[in-house]
Parts: C-alpha cells; sequence; structure tokens
C-alpha cells in the first residue's frame, strides 16, 4: 500500500473531527495551564484545511504541505499558527522534487520537527507539543523503510501517547504555563494532547485502508 496525497482530504477530516470530539477535554488542559484558547486555534486551521482539502488532494505530497502550511500561518492565531505553518512548510521543502515513500516521509517529518523547534526556540522536555512530536520524529527516522505499514502504525500511536503522557511530570518552561512555575507539574499539555490525538487519529484511518 501507498499513502497518496488522493487521501488527504479524508485524513485532514479525521484529524478535524478528532480535535472536535475532544474539545471539552483538551480546552480544560489548556485552562489550566494556558489562556484556553488552544483548541479554538486549531479548529479555525484544521476548518480552513476542510474547505482547502479537495484541492489539496489534487498536488503531489511536498506541494500540498506547503500550501497547507501557508494556510496555517496565515489562519491560525497565536503561536500555534506560526509553528504549525513552519512545520508543515518545512515538510514541503525538504521533500520537493522527491517521490515520498516513508524514508523520504521521514526525513521531511524530521526537518520539520527541527524548524518547529528553531521557531520555537524550544525542545524535549519544556512541556509543549514537541513533546509529542519529537520521540514520533525519532520513531520514523528508526522505523520507515524497515517496518511494515501495521507494525509502523502500531508502534507509532504507542509513541505518541508515550510522549504526550510524559509531559505530565514535567515543569513547563516555555509560554504562559511557565509562569505557574511547579504547579504545572501533574498536567498534560494540551498542544501535546492534540497533536496525539491528531496523529493517532490519523494512523487509524489510513490503517482502516490496509
Amino acid at each position: 500500500m501507498q499513502v497518496t496525497s488522493d487521501m488527504l482530504a479524508e485524513l485532514i477530516k479525521t484529524a478535524s473531527d478528532t480535535i472536535a470530539e475532544h474539545d471539552a477535554e483538551v480546552t480544560e488542559l489548556d485552562k489550566t495551564l494556558g489562556d484556553g484558547d488552544h483548541v479554538i486555534n486549531i479548529r479555525r486551521g484544521l476548518g480552513f484545511l476542510v474547505e482547502q482539502s479537495e484541492e489539496l488532494s489534487q498536488l503531489v505530497w511536498p506541494e500540498a504541505w506547503k500550501k497547507m502550511g501557508m494556510t496555517c500561518m496565515s489562519k491560525i492565531g497565536g503561536a500555534s499558527g506560526s509553528l504549525i505553518g513552519t512545520f508543515f512548510v518545512a515538510m514541503g521543502k525538504d521533500s520537493a522534487g522527491k517521490a515520498v515513500d516513508p524514508v523520504v516521509f521521514a526525513s521531511a517529518y524530521n526537518a520539520a520537527v527541527e524548524a518547529m523547534k528553531a521557531r520555537g526556540k524550544s525542545d524535549a522536555g519544556e512541556k509543549t507539543m514537541l513533546d509529542t512530536l519529537i520521540p514520533v520524529a525519532n520513531y520514523f527516522n528508526e522505523n520507515c523503510g524497515k517496518l511494515e505499514y501495521p507494525e509502523l502504525l502500531k508502534g507509532l500511536k504507542e509513541t505518541a501517547i508515550k510522549g504526550m503522557e510524559s509531559t505530565k511530570a514535567m515543569h513547563a518552561t516555555k509560554g504562559r504555563s511557565s509562569f505557574l512555575g511547579e504547579r504545572s507539574v501533574g498536567h498534560i499539555d494540551a498542544g501535546a494532547r492534540s497533536t496525539q490525538l491528531m496523529i493517532c487519529a490519523i494512523a487509524d484511518a489510513i490503517e482502516a485502508k490496509l
């Protein structure tokens, strides 16, 4: 099986539906540590991507990712828009001119995470969405091109969940939650949770087509 860009409309809708289903949960997490607008911003961006999804599905992966990134930068409010936009634009740039197979995807994903780290001046262990994204990048680097899809997707979901759950014990050092000091410990980061939810939902949607 190949995961081709004509599946993009379905995958975007899957991500959007999942965030909508978990709106109250993630909003409560964000109110505990932040200002409570994380889900609003993510849902706004996903809504624009849903509107563009049929057009995006007609593009090759690198061009689709670039367009998604520009949309996120212009339509999502707060720091999330800049960071998520940077992520997808970097994926598009790294994979430009290449046929996207699992190995190329792993390289593009890793480049995207590195670009997001640079833009946010952040890294693993600081209680952000990177604590989901970085372990997933490492997982892809180690396993893309080596594992068959069922095994790859199973490990992907486990890695994303473990990364998300790791934020509960962390002391926040970035964003508004950093002002809480030790009080930030004991709570899962909203960005890490929303990122994990979307990764797992997309993995499930791909798995259902196997």
